[in-house]
């Protein structure tokens, strides 16, 4: 670890991002093309000018802004050099010395999509597509956008290099609308905000860090080697460290995304007021729920609104006041409540935003439970599993389309909460209930040790990414659908996913399961 440089906090105003123009409208669609490129950026007032990867060279990249149900066509396109500025491992599976560095693929995280445009790990592509991935299909990506009005974000999603890419600068924002969300009177415009907030930890030249070794370990076999989940020492939002916001005495809405590695967040305003959180990951909750705190694991969201109407002149920090947190990474950003009111604020805050069918356990036509567990590999490091089995082996999971399925995520892996993301579907979480892990791991069957617990109020909405505790078995359920093809579920501690906690699953046809 390089020696912590001393940055002030709050000298930079926070970056608002921009929306992405397409290259061509139609009726009901548009098409885009967006270039990953190197580049570099000024990430605090007192850093050199930082060494990035990002998507039209901006870090984060930017905001895709759609409708429901337009089709969007993105032809993603591979600028990058062909050697990756950050430690690359090549003993892991994906990553080896034979492939190129300089690969990626893109995934709409969050987004019902085609197989084809999923990003599926190995669809990898690199510059002009000289070289690709074993299941590479196509150059521009479908998105249907059938998901209600929500928050989803792009970012990279090549195997074996997921952590890097990402810890590099290539992620952004896609947002979702409906005429529902139009109707509901939410702030807009300048007043509705999204905050990409990540962790990153820099070398004394601005140049970002990333630890080549486990554990701070200046020789490790391998070298360069993957490490543990690794949280970062600066807290940076938007693109800009610490930043503050001016803001007036009003109301906003804030669209909030960890998008860190793997850092768990616990957000407070220390003014004490609350978060009115209207939506999570795929889209609005039936009601508002007042909270004091927001806890995002990895790739998490929530859609909240903040009334500043009381606290003229204030400044108000955000604080991130997870246990595990340093001295350094409990501030996130400011808000300073020092710019008179334009006009006067008509938004309101809804009663009640609209209902959503919920799934229940007498709908579902199987239960499948999947352990999460950890082995050792042959250096010695830890080897996190799905079901015991590694990203190579045969397909365990094969879904008839338009199924409901339970998925009993068991956890007995004793750290942080493992954020588990399932692509294509949104999930509702059913429960978490805790079991007797010794007796499950001698044994290979639960023994509950207390009654389920319901999902909090704020995650009583769909979901895509779920916190999945030590000792608990946290149940999700599902319809799988409306695409028959490849996805995968995977950890989001990006450490992890990189190093075989991903699996793919398979939805096909009722006719084509029968056939197997």
């Amino acid at each position: 670890m390089p020696e912590m440089i001393k940055l002030q906090k709050f000298v930079d105003e926070l970056p608002i991002l921009k929306t992405l123009s397409p290259k061509k409208r139609s009726n009901g669609w548009t098409y885009y093309e967006v270039t990953m490129k190197e580049f570099t950026q000024k990430l605090h007032r007192d850093l050199a000018p930082t060494r990035l990867w990002g998507y039209e060279g901006t870090y984060p990249g930017p905001t895709f802004d759609v409708m429901q149900y337009e089709t969007v066509f993105v032809k993603w396109i591979n600028d990058l050099p062909k050697k990756h500025f950050l430690p690359v491992d090549t003993t892991i599976h994906g990553s080896e010395i034979t492939l190129p560095e300089g690969r990626t693929v893109v995934h709409l995280h969050g987004g019902r999509t085609p197989p084809h445009s999923d990003g599926y790990p190995e669809a990898w592509f690199t510059r002009n597509f000289e070289q690709t991935g074993p299941l590479f299909e196509r150059e521009i990506y479908a998105y249907p956008n059938l998901e209600r009005a929500t928050t989803l974000w792009y970012h990279d999603h090549t195997i074996g290099i997921t952590r890097l890419n990402i810890y590099a600068g290539l992620a952004g924002f896609y947002l979702i609308r409906d005429k529902h969300e139009e109707s509901l009177n939410l702030p807009k415009g300048r007043y509705e905000v999204p905050l990409l907030i990540q962790d990153r930890s820099f070398n004394p030249d601005g140049s970002l860090y990333y630890p080549s070794c486990p554990d701070n370990k200046e020789v490790c076999t391998p070298y360069p080697s993957l490490v543990p989940p690794f949280d970062a020492d600066t807290i940076l939002v938007n693109g800009k460290v610490w930043p503050y916001m001016e803001v007036e005495p009003r109301k906003y809405r804030f669209r909030m995304l960890n998008g860190s590695n793997s850092r768990i967040l616990t957000l407070k305003l220390d003014s004490g007021q609350p978060f009115y959180q209207i939506g999570t990951d795929g889209g609005f909750l039936e009601q508002p729920v007042e909270i004091n705190e927001i806890v995002l694991g990895a790739a998490e969201r929530a859609d909240v609104i903040v009334d500043f109407s009381r606290h003229t002149g204030q400044t108000i920090t955000l604080k991130n006041v997870t246990k595990s947190a340093s001295p350094e990474t409990t501030d996130v950003m400011q808000f300073r409540v020092t710019v008179p009111l334009r006009s006067k604020d008509t938004s309101s805050i809804p009663a009640y935003i609209g209902k959503i069918n919920r799934l229940t356990k007498s709908m579902a036509q199987k239960t499948r439970d999947l352990p999460l567990i950890r082995l050792k590999d042959q250096y010695g490091r830890s080897l996190n599993l799905l079901s015991g089995k590694m990203w190579n082996d045969r397909i365990s999971e094969v879904i008839e389309e338009g199924t409901v399925e339970i998925w009993r995520l068991i956890n007995v892996i004793d750290d942080d909460p493992h954020p588990i993301h399932v692509h294509l579907v949104d999930f509702q979480i059913l429960e978490r209930q805790p079991f007797d892990v010794a007796h499950f791991q001698r044994t290979g069957k639960l023994l509950f040790t207390g009654p389920a617990v319901p999902p909090a109020p704020y995650e009583m909405g769909f979901k895509d990414t779920v916190q999945t505790p030590f000792g608990y078995v946290t149940s999700i359920i599902a319809r799988f659908g409306p695409f028959t093809g490849r996805y995968v579920w995977h950890c989001h501690m990006l450490e992890h996913e990189d190093y075989e906690m991903m699996r793919p699953f398979e939805v096909v046809k009722a006719q084509d399961r029968r056939k197997r």
